[in-house]
């Protein structure tokens, strides 16, 4: 997540972001995270501007997420987003025109969206954030959140390797229950409206075992999240993709068994981010991947 505080330009407004706005925003998008990453020898999160521009066009197009898009003196400088499509809100990407940032900006971006899911009495805001970010990281403990789990960003070849028991195929309509059933009881809460998408785009999968679904995921990538009984359920799933998708996956770091196997496995870490949250929290009890959403 990248942004930035300090004193609030006066000539700052804040507006719900429109389709049309997207490739400019894909613009500061791109070059603020590609900025930051940079500066601490990371990888761009997003290879290109176009790549970051169809995100953020997907994002103000969709019903199910709010987008506010900031304005100095006229001119876009900065966006953020909410994902409202579960009872737990999810918050990002978040970023402020390079040439403005230490303005406050980013402050104002995340005032939008905090006081959107309180309107509409979301149970909780949860977002990732990029680790080495000490701005961003004081910011929103400042704006109320706790620091939960480190995480570590995963990338490497295909593992290509079947575990012994499973069957993985992508999921269907018809495993929407069963899906919901499985996060409810390792989060405490379902996530059916991603889980939906996940299945239209054709990226969602499911792991069975012994003749039901012990692990699913909306993608296995940087944008999707997984759930699972226990680890060898999520191994299944990472085991058997053709490829981590945009950075990579995200390993809760404090589950030691699935970050060691990730690692014995040929992924290595590429980035550590920090998974923060406002109201609501439950300690999970199963195996887990967020997504950069939460």
């Amino acid at each position: 997540m990248a942004t930035q505080t300090q004193t609030i330009p006066e000539a700052v407004t804040i507006r719900t972001a429109k389709p049309e706005d997207a490739p400019e925003c894909g613009r500061i998008c791109y070059e603020a995270f590609t900025q930051i990453n940079v500066r601490h020898g990371f990888l761009p999160d997003f290879p290109g501007p176009d790549v970051s521009t169809g995100v953020l066009s997907m994002m103000f197009s969709h019903p199910g997420f709010y987008a506010v898009i900031a304005e100095l003196r006229g001119k876009i400088v900065g966006s953020n987003c909410l994902d409202e499509r579960t009872a737990i809100a999810g918050v990002g990407p978040i970023t402020v025109d390079p040439g403005v940032q230490n303005q406050a900006i980013g402050r104002r971006l995340m005032k939008a969206v905090l006081d959107r899911a309180a309107e509409k009495r979301f149970a909780g805001v949860r977002l990732l954030q990029a680790a080495f970010h000490n701005r961003s990281l004081s910011l929103y403990a400042k704006l109320g959140f706790d620091m939960r789990e480190f995480m570590s960003v995963m990338q490497g070849p295909p593992i290509n390797r079947p575990l012994d028991g499973y069957r993985v195929r992508a999921a269907a309509n018809s495993d929407l229950a069963d899906c919901n059933r499985l996060c409810r009881s390792v989060h405490g809460y379902d996530r059916g409206g991603e889980l939906i998408d996940g299945i239209k785009a054709g990226t969602a999968v499911v792991a069975e075992r012994g003749g039901r679904i012990a692990a699913y995921a909306t993608a296995i990538g940087f944008f999707g999240h997984a759930v699972g009984e226990a680890n060898p359920d999520l191994q299944a799933l990472i085991a058997s993709t053709s490829a981590f998708l945009g950075p990579g996956i995200i390993v809760p770091t404090r589950n030691a068994e699935l970050f060691r196997w990730c690692l014995q496995s040929g992924l290595k870490v590429v980035e550590p981010m920090t998974l923060m949250t406002v109201g609501l929290y439950n300690e999970p009890t199963g195996a887990y991947l967020p997504s950069v959403l939460y």
